[in-house]
């Protein structure tokens, strides 16, 4: 019966991009004939999960999407399941535990949620003896007498000092958080100490099994995939089919679902945790292909340029991500794709995310940057990220790596099967890759050096101010509101003035910015006013569309060192 059940098994995967013709009947009879029938190998219960997702998110038709959601459903219920849930652990599985480091935000996140079946890893916390000389902070001083006569260590502390019904992790996170020292002083000290977590498997848990986005017509597969490399630029100039605006409480269902991802894939992303739910949009591009997009809260953004996530959803079901650094007309795009459903429709997908990209920022350059390549990413080097890209278009702009690659292409025209060996990919990886939709620019995310901007903030506050940093942002923020004609800041929410005072700084060591015509800087102030604002996209296409404010940034970021 075991050997019968796995040829079952078997047999459904070699169907995995199978559509059309008999492929539904068949799927459907090796469902039935897999119901009931218990999996003698963990790694046979990770491969029937993996199959029953891809169709999932790939169905033939309704009634094989009505079987693999009902077996979905009551995958956490199998006794084989059970029976290998430890050794199944961290693979996402409804009903099987996770262990990661994550950090303060995420691990936050859990406490609030699952707080119940957040533990601390102490058999792999490397860093407790930290906690040891921390655990006095979280203290009352009434309870000080104790810890300073006490040997005991701060996993015994921790357990006295615990609610009846919190457990140690919860305690942890909860502690770091109410330090006295401010929030962002304190999520430093909890990523040092970085402890490893274990949540519990509960029905409520995050997992792979069960997400899926409500709300789209479902799009039946009845061909074979789209396998092809997508034609550039003509699939990014391809508007999508609707771009919607989620109301609150689906776009924080949405942004739940992208943390839930990642935790479930030992993840961490900050865009994801600090996702902003009043700016959730999805873009929509047929054939059950859409985006989830959204930036993150304004407190939580970068000064310059602006950080978008995307949950990649096909059918509703999370098939990946990407993360999008939009500015100076240009996009820095990290793509990703889940395990699950690699090797399908990626470049078609890929497309699509550049097209996402132009719609929403009037991107016309985009970057790869090299750890998306395999620099320091032996994953991407197994997966060929660097031609995969490279045939798509994308080009080098280091001249010795433009060399390498020329070499490789000619190896490959003098030998059809020539492949680049790791260590080449490796020496490849090193610098980003480049495609322009019209003619090459300089000034694009990836080759603009950013740092010297704040570079050149820090010697300017240095020289008038030196240590007082706060003085300084009380005054440069008094003379930047001056010279932009500020006079009352009614309209402006607390985020927005925030982010003005956030700017100043760099508003007072912009080249000629005194000089500038009135509306110019009333223009730069809307400029601020967006960034702090509800859709940071907003403050692209204003930034970008601010001449002078583009140029005197570009001049600081270009001007040579010393």
């Amino acid at each position: 019966m075991a050997a019968s059940t796995v040829a079952l098994l078997r047999e459904l995967e070699g169907l995995k991009t199978e559509f059309g013709g008999n492929a539904p009947g068949r799927k459907l009879e090796l469902l039935s004939g897999l119901h009931g029938e218990r999996l003698g190998r963990a790694a046979d219960v990770l491969a029937l999960h993996e199959q029953l997702c891809f169709m999932r998110a790939y169905p033939d038709d309704a009634a094989v999407l009505q079987r693999v959601e009902q077996v979905l459903h009551g995958f956490d219920r199998r006794s084989d399941l059970r029976r290998f849930a430890e050794r199944l652990a961290d693979s996402g599985i409804a009903g099987t535990p996770t262990h990661y480091a994550f950090y303060a935000p995420t691990a936050g996140w859990l406490a609030r949620r699952w707080g119940g079946r957040l533990h601390i890893d102490w058999k792999n916390f490397t860093n407790a003896s930290q906690l040891d000389e921390l655990v006095q902070h979280f203290a009352l001083w009434a309870e000080t007498p104790g810890l300073d006569e006490s040997s005991d260590g701060a996993r015994e502390w921790i357990e006295r000092m615990r609610g009846p019904h919190e457990t140690d992790a919860a305690f942890l996170v909860r502690s770091c958080a109410g330090l006295d020292a401010g929030a962002p002083l304190a999520t430093h000290v909890y990523d040092q100490l970085d402890p490893p977590l274990r949540l519990d498997a509960g029905p409520d848990t995050p997992s792979r099994t069960r997400p899926k986005h409500a709300g789209s017509r479902v799009t039946y597969q009845t061909g074979p995939l789209r396998t092809a490399r997508p034609a550039l630029p003509a699939a990014i100039r391809r508007p999508p089919r609707a771009v919607r605006v989620l109301p609150p409480r689906d776009a924080a269902r949405l942004v739940d679902m992208a943390r839930e991802a990642m935790v479930t894939r030992s993840r961490d992303l900050d865009v994801f945790m600090f996702g902003d739910a009043r700016d959730v949009r999805l873009v929509d591009w047929g054939d059950g292909l859409a985006f989830g997009v959204f930036c993150a809260t304004p407190d939580h953004r970068l000064l310059l340029e602006s950080v978008y996530g995307m949950l990649t959803l096909q059918n509703g079901v999370p098939i990946g991500y990407v993360l999008v650094s939009a500015l100076f007309g240009s996009s820095e795009i990290a793509y990703n794709v889940f395990e699950t459903f690699r090797g399908g429709e990626s470049g078609q997908v890929y497309g699509a995310v550049l097209a996402t990209a132009h719609h929403l920022f009037g991107s016309d350059t985009f970057t790869i940057y090299p750890y998306q390549l395999g620099d320091d990413n032996d994953e991407a080097l197994q997966s060929g990220a660097w031609w995969f890209y490279q045939k798509l278009g994308f080009r080098p702009r280091d001249a010795a790596v433009t060399r390498l690659m020329r070499r490789e292409l000619a190896a490959m025209v003098r030998r059809p099967r020539h492949r680049s060996t790791i260590p080449t990919l490796r020496r490849l990886a090193r610098e980003n890759l480049y495609y322009a939709m019209g003619p090459v620019r300089d000034d694009v995310m990836g080759q603009l050096p950013l740092r010297r901007v704040g570079e050149a903030v820090t010697a300017a506050v240095a020289t008038r101010f030196g240590s007082d940093r706060r003085r300084a942002g009380r005054v440069l923020t008094d003379e930047v509101r001056a010279l932009l004609g500020l006079r009352s800041l009614t309209g402006w929410d607390r985020s927005q003035r925030r982010m003005l005072r956030r700017w100043a700084p760099l508003i007072g060591v912009l080249p000629g910015v005194a000089d500038w015509p009135a509306a110019d800087r009333r223009a730069l102030a809307e400029v601020v006013r967006a960034k702090g604002g509800r859709r940071e996209s907003d403050y692209v296409r204003r930034f970008d569309g601010h001449r002078r404010l583009r140029c005197s940034v570009t001049t600081l970021a270009q001007r040579t060192e010393g």
